[in-house]
């Protein structure tokens, strides 16, 4: 099993908003990729308030792949990235692949 991990940061005052705006994402345009298998978490103890992640569960890389290939020339994709810009910190976005040690 592979977990992708996206991270961001929320501006202040708006992470409610960004953690809507990301479930919605998910329930949508993630759904319609196959990225079903998810869930959101926030920074509490030992992490920045900020925080925002998501970790989207798949069965391998290639798997992973064939979702992310599939938003690259959707537009409703590029507009939620537009739509997120003014709730998170500049430049805190990433992805991280954590590969399940069994």
């Amino acid at each position: 099993m592979i977990i992708a991990r996206w991270y961001c940061n929320a501006r202040f005052g708006k992470k409610q908003e960004l953690i809507d705006r990301i479930k919605q994402w998910w329930g949508t345009i993630g759904k319609e990729v196959g990225q079903t298998d998810y869930a959101v978490y926030t920074g509490s103890i030992g992490a920045e308030e900020s925080l925002v992640t998501v970790d989207v569960r798949v069965a391998s890389l290639a798997e992973l792949d064939e979702q992310w290939n599939k938003l690259a020339d959707r537009e409703d994709h590029k507009a939620f990235g537009r739509d997120i810009e003014p709730l998170l910190v500049s430049g805190s976005t990433r992805w991280e692949i954590l590969r399940a040690a069994n």
